[in-house]
């Protein structure tokens, strides 16, 4: 196997400032036996230079295969699975550390086919046909041929066979007797240039006859998505199979013409776009067409590029205290981000002192442990981009003041005998003014100071040994300004605010910006779901979102500049629904009533406008309101009654109070007190009963819920008497649950009936009586039987029976009972059907065809079944004919359909055919239509501006028969063409 190496070349060296490397915008690629050294170059002068490889660094003394040489990584014996990998060189001296760009080793390899032998295709004639290549492993671009038969006997694509470089398999678009063979796939790899062999794939044609010609069906297309890179050549494959050979054309999604520059190659099936744009992104279509059809593929071609420097940072020297301002811009697609390195590493910021944004750094007052190497950073997905410079640092003293300030410059030199001292101003010796004052030990000050002050200043002392200088600048700024400061608000909780810290200053001092809230210092990050600055690096505004209670206070904006400190302070006061009330006690507390007080929560800024108290039982689903006395709990009230309680229920109850805000959060609950005993007040409802079996009184009531039973030893108290009657029967049931009493006397006449009543009772005494129902006792099932029983068939499903209702019977009578059977000695077969009232027939449905059934009727009431008449039998017609109207036509002309089909004959065990039925279904109309024929024609008018389906099924004695498909046609126009068609 041969392994060939591709690495991208960089060369480092250094320049007067720092460590400089040369970064080629087409870098030259190395290429190397993989048993031959690998030699990576970095010249880097002086000083020493690092590598790492996946952003782990190289061990020279561990790894006796890599060495360095001057800085350049020399590997030995490369091995793809340990040296493959994203290489960069870190490269240091005395200024700093910079990085190189990134480079990537990999191995190209391709290995040989598997040695086994591949099955046959088969194909008829006029077929479309795919061989599959399958390349074996690799690493590499690939390109594909195919040979037929015999090396080297290629074959030759054209718009009958293509061979796919993506894939690398051969299509056939419609095969021929010529093509039958032995077909073999060739494998090249474009970077090793190695080759190797597929076994070959006969193909041979099948005897049962030639393939009929077909629409094409495309088997090459493009992805959905495709990512095509700025001046990339982008190839688009579409290849289809069909009979005739399809023809391949392409166009642009939006209709726009291709330009001069794309091709197409291999008799349309690969679309080339050289040197690839922005303009060329957008959806592409390929059109595969014969005389039987044509389908289209299609796709979009979207566009990237890696990042570009449009500007980058210089190499700078600045004054001790001075700002330094770096910009550097890319473009790219997508976009790309930025982040900077100082001597190799990611740049901290410092508290507002370093800020990067955007691709911007900027350093306030810079300080001599600043001086450093620094790298912008430019990436986005396609790849990163380095831009090194130097920042120096010189030791001059720049000093800012503020006009109408007092300036001291000091001079104190080092010398014996002493010396003397004098001030300049540029060129010009100073001299004592009002203003101006020498000091004893060389001091200058400088009273009021104004901008004509600004300039350099220079200290010289001299004794009789020599003559020593020192100098400074002084720079005059005007006075900082807040021009628009916070001011005292309220708002509302959950709203979002900005408060403004706006200032004017001069354009030669650094301004930050801070917040302190309540005392503390705003920490951005680590408050940023509700604390942000706005505006960018030079505003101060603060936007506080979604605003709690607890952001309440007083906020300082405090504005620094070189020479001085500003703050201006603003009072927010949140106003919110009002906070839990505390401490619901209940005072005193009867059967009925509750005595409760509280004390008020935070009213947060919001005065308390009312209570409301909620109550809740082992009986409630969850928390409700509850009545009180005052009926309206005004804001200044903090005890009230809550009445309209269950005796012998234990409550919980709290508190929730309103301001004009909203409703607050309920006050913790009270706790549990239980409501004093009573007497029950509240009757069974729902009294009712009978049935039973003779001789019996049954009385039926809801029993009472436990929280209405009012206390312990509940129970039910039973009255009944006849009606009419003077005197109660009574009977005690001490069980609450309990829900039926059955009273047994011989005496009872049947279905007589009885004044019942049922109470409540307690420990504490006996509750009301529910109201007086009237209640039947046990009735006797009736005697007599119906007679004039008649059975018909209806269908082959369905049996009539009617009957001669009862006019006068000793008992009552509810209704009428029909059992049928189809056979004595089969149990199993009985049904029964039941109607209500004075119901004189039924009819017998989900019978079988052709069926005898034998059937009865019987009156009923709630004592049972009476006897039943003579059974009587009827016979179910034959079933409709199974075979659905065959061969209908149809044709429409304007708005006339005419339907035909042929007549259905029905089988001997099917019931003879009386007509048809054509049914019609309008969609928009939303309605159907029924239309009956004993002909196999029909003529229909459809209105226009719908669509309708239309069935035709049989009719017969049996009833309806089977029904043909649906029958679709879409809406009519006013414009009506006639259609002609066969279902």
């Amino acid at each position: 196997m041969v392994l060939r190496v591709i690495l991208k070349e960089l060369l480092c060296e250094e320049s007067f400032f720092g460590p400089r490397f040369q970064q080629p915008s087409a870098c030259r690629a190395l290429t190397k036996q993989a048993d031959s050294p690998i030699l990576i170059q970095r010249k880097v002068f002086k000083k020493k230079a690092e590598w790492s490889v996946n952003g782990t660094p190289v061990d020279f003394s561990t790894d006796g295969r890599r060495r360095l040489s001057g800085g350049n990584l020399i590997i030995g014996h490369p091995d793809r699975t340990w040296d493959a990998g994203t290489y960069q060189c870190i490269a240091t001296n005395s200024v700093g550390t910079i990085l190189s760009s990134r480079a990537t080793l990999w191995f190209a390899y391709l290995e040989m086919f598997k040695s086994q032998t591949r099955s046959a295709v088969s194909v008829r004639e006029g077929q479309g046909v795919v061989l599959l290549c399958g390349p074996p492993s690799h690493s590499g671009e690939l390109t594909f041929t195919w040979v037929f038969n015999e090396y080297p006997n290629f074959i030759q694509q054209d718009s009958r066979r293509f061979v796919s470089q993506v894939t690398g398999n051969l299509y056939i678009a419609k095969v021929e007797p010529s093509d039958v063979g032995n077909y073999t796939c060739v494998v090249i790899n474009s970077v090793t240039k190695g080759k190797v062999l597929s076994s070959s794939t006969p193909l041979v044609l099948r005897t049962d006859g030639a393939m009929g010609e077909y629409e094409p069906k495309i088997e090459v297309n493009f992805p959905e998505t495709v990512p095509a890179a700025k001046g990339s050549a982008v190839m688009l494959e579409c290849f289809a199979l069909g009979n005739p050979v399809p023809e391949i054309t392409w166009r642009r999604a939006n209709g726009v013409p291709f330009p001069s520059k794309v091709k197409v190659q291999k008799s349309s099936a690969v679309l080339e776009i050289p040197d690839f744009q922005q303009e060329d992104a957008g959806g592409y279509e390929c059109v595969a067409e014969n005389t039987r059809g044509k389908n289209v593929a299609r796709g979009r071609l979207s566009f990237h590029a890696k990042p570009q420097w449009i500007q980058t940072a210089t190499d700078t020297a600045l004054a001790i205290g001075e700002k330094l301002l770096w910009e550097c811009k890319a473009n790219g697609k997508p976009k790309p981000s930025y982040s900077w390195l100082r001597n190799g590493e990611t740049l901290a910021t410092e508290g507002g002192r370093v800020q990067v944004e955007n691709g911007a750094l900027s350093i306030a007052a810079v300080n001599l442990s600043d001086a450093a190497m620094y790298q912008c950073v430019a990436e986005n997905k396609h790849g990163v981009l380095y831009s090194s410079a130097e920042l120096l640092v010189l030791g001059k003293t720049l000093l800012k003041a503020r006009a109408g300030t007092e300036v001291v410059l000091e001079c104190r030199p080092q010398a014996y005998p002493q010396a003397v001292t004098l001030w300049k101003k540029g060129n010009e010796i100073l001299h004592r003014t009002e203003r101006i004052l020498l000091l004893p030990g060389g001091t200058l000050k400088i009273i009021n100071v104004t901008k004509a002050d600004g300039g350099s200043y220079t200290c010289m002392a001299r004794n009789q040994f020599g003559t020593a200088s020192t100098t400074g600048r002084l720079l005059i700024t005007e006075p900082t300004r807040i021009t628009q400061g916070p001011t005292n608000m309220e708002i509302i909780v959950g709203e979002s605010i900005v408060l403004p810290c706006q200032v004017t200053s001069d354009p030669a001092l650094d301004v930050s910006f801070s917040w302190v809230f309540n005392g503390q210092l705003v920490d951005f990050q680590q408050d940023k779901t509700h604390f942000e600055r706005v505006g960018g690096i030079f505003a101060g505004d603060l936007m506080i979102r979604n605003i709690q209670l607890g952001h309440a206070g007083k906020y300082i904006c405090i504005v620094d500049t070189d020479v001085e400190s500003l703050s201006a302070a603003a009072v927010l006061m949140v106003k919110g629904p009002p906070g839990p009330p505390s401490a619901v006690t209940v005072e005193e507390i009867t059967d009925s009533t509750a005595q409760l007080s509280w004390m008020s929560g935070r009213d947060n800024y919001s005065p308390i406008k009312g209570y409301v108290i909620q109550g809740r039982t082992a009986f409630t689903l969850g928390w409700q309101a509850l009545d009180t006395v005052p009926e309206v709990i005004f804001g200044n009230t903090l005890t009230a009654t809550v009445v309209g309680l269950n005796a012998w229920v234990e409550y919980e109850f709290r508190v929730v109070s309103s301001n004009a805000v909203g409703v607050g959060e309920p006050s913790p609950p009270s706790a549990k007190t239980r409501t004093e005993d009573a007497v029950p007040d509240t009757p069974p409802t729902d009294i009712g009963g009978g049935g039973g079996t003779q001789s019996e009184l049954v009385i039926t009531w809801e029993p009472v819920p436990e929280e209405l039973q009012n206390g312990d030893g509940f129970g039910y108290i039973i009255a009944f008497r006849p009606v009419g009657g003077a005197t109660w029967t009574r009977a005690i049931i001490s069980t609450p649950e309990v829900a039926r009493y059955v009273y047994r006397n011989d005496s009872i006449p049947p279905f007589f009936p009885f004044d019942v009543k049922v109470g409540a009772f307690n420990k504490r005494g006996e509750g009301p009586f529910s109201s007086i129902t009237t209640v039947f006792s046990a009735e006797e099932e009736p005697s007599v039987t119906p007679g004039g029983v008649l059975a018909r068939s209806v269908s082959a499903s369905q049996i009539e029976v009617s009957w001669r209702p009862l006019a006068s019977a000793p008992e009552r009578v509810l209704g009428y009972e029909v059992t049928y059977w189809e056979d004595d000695t089969k149990p199993d077969t009985v049904g029964k059907v039941r109607v209500f009232g004075n119901q004189s027939s039924v009819n017998i449905s989900a019978l079988t065809g052709n069926s005898q059934y034998f059937l009865t009727v019987s009156a009923f009431n709630t004592a049972g079944t009476g006897p039943a008449s003579p059974s009587v039998n009827a016979t179910t017609k034959k079933a409709s004919p199974a075979q659905p109207p065959m061969n209908v036509e149809w044709t429409l002309i304007g708005a006339q359909l005419t339907l035909h089909w042929d007549p259905v004959v029905a089988m001997e065990t099917e019931s003879e055919v009386t007509g048809y039925q054509v049914s019609t279904r309008f969609r928009f109309l939303s309605y159907s239509r029924t239309f009956m024929t004993n002909k196999t024609t029909a003529e229909l008018t459809l209105p226009a501006n719908d669509d309708y389906l239309i069935q035709v099924r049989v009719l017969s004695e049996g009833g309806e028969g089977a029904a043909t498909e649906p029958i679709r046609i879409h809406r009519l126009s006013k414009s009506f063409h006639p259609l002609l068609n066969r279902n």
